[in-house]
């Protein structure tokens, strides 16, 4: 079992920054993918980045590409998205969530999820 706990959202202006943290419960966190979805009103979820267990190889939605990153400290339990640059289009709920396995951009795919937490970008 993992438990997902993101934080850092908020309300931001366009070409500002934030960081999301995901902290997870379980010893077995070091062996999860773990990936960044969000989800805008009337919008289905979508894929934002993903990072294997080993934090060796990331991948990014083509519209997030360039602008964030995303990262993970083992040690603390703790994966993280870097946004920067951001867009009125970026604001969503972002949910963090595990898949024990290799990457995959399916939300189906994720075993665990947190609650999501809200990014708003004004223009």
């Amino acid at each position: 079992q993992v438990q997902l706990v993101e934080s850092g959202g908020g309300l931001v202006q366009a070409g500002g920054s934030l960081r999301l943290s995901c902290a997870a419960s379980g010893r077995t966190f070091s062996s999860y993918t773990m990936g960044w979805f969000r989800q805008a009103p009337g919008k289905e979820r979508e894929f934002v980045a993903a990072i294997s267990w080993s934090g060796g190889s990331t991948y990014y939605a083509d519209s997030v590409k360039g602008r964030f990153t995303i990262s993970r400290d083992n040690a603390k339990n703790t994966v993280y998205l870097q946004m920067n640059s951001l867009k009125p289009e970026d604001t969503a709920v972002y949910y963090c969530a595990a898949h024990n396995g290799r990457y995959g951009y399916r939300a189906s795919l994720y075993e665990y999820w947190g609650q999501g937490t809200q990014v708003t970008v004004s223009s």
